[in-house]
């Protein structure tokens, strides 16, 4: 059985999504950022990043949330293309998901809601580059239904797990300026895999960043509890 290592932050609800779509029975390890679990000793040997998600696949572990995407789709032979010519899109939008929508997206969240004082400059930054990625997915999704060939794939997963996320990071009415990204959201959100990767989280309890210990874990560079 997996172990999948968990919290209910974007990047480990896109891997929720796709082990239940494969409907591969796992164990849901959760890890509690907030309280610093991520750094605890056993963790650090399965991730040394102290992120998560990660999992342990019969003692092959594999971290970094499009690596276990890619890994789990081309172990079992699903939601890839169907067209072999579309691997390298299939790659390109992957890579473009972890390199730029969920690094803008993170940080366009920390100054948003999170900093503890205002930075004007970082904000307006964050929030431009963030806004400009997901309006490189909107206009893909203006010509084609899915991000990859006709078909849903991992790609797919990966663009849900962050645009259902879209208000938080841009804020109010944010949706407005892409339809075609939420069309896709709200397809995949309708399924029933989605359902159930939504669910996990409310299974268990995890300490909000947004008290003392929290910050504390989660914003190391102002200083807080050693790893």
């Amino acid at each position: 059985m997996i172990q999948f290592y968990f919290n209910g932050s974007p990047n480990p609800t896109k891997v929720a999504l796709l082990l239940e779509e494969l409907g591969l029975p796992y164990e849901p390890i959760p890890v509690d950022a907030g309280r610093g679990a991520q750094f605890a000793p056993d963790y650090l040997a399965i991730n040394p990043n102290a992120k998560v998600p990660a999992i342990i696949d019969d003692g092959v572990t594999v971290f970094d949330s499009n690596a276990i995407l890619l890994y789990l789709a081309e172990r079992t032979g699903r939601f890839l293309p169907d067209d072999p010519r579309d691997r390298g899109p299939l790659l390109s939008w992957l890579m473009f998901v972890a390199s730029g929508i969920g690094p803008f997206s993170g940080q366009a969240v920390h100054f948003r809601h999170f900093a503890p004082e205002a930075v004007p400059y970082a904000k307006q930054r964050y929030d431009y580059e963030a806004r400009r990625h997901y309006g490189v997915l909107d206009a893909h999704l203006a010509r084609h239904r899915t991000m990859v060939g006709d078909t849903y794939t991992i790609v797919d997963m990966g663009v849900w797990a962050w645009a259902r996320m879209v208000p938080f990071i841009l804020g109010d009415g944010a949706w407005d300026s892409f339809p075609n990204l939420k069309r896709l959201h709200d397809e995949v959100s309708a399924r029933p895999a989605a359902a159930k990767a939504l669910a996990l989280k409310e299974r268990f309890t995890f300490n909000p960043p947004t008290d003392d210990e929290g910050r504390r874990h989660m914003f190391k560079h102002l200083g807080g509890a050693e790893a």
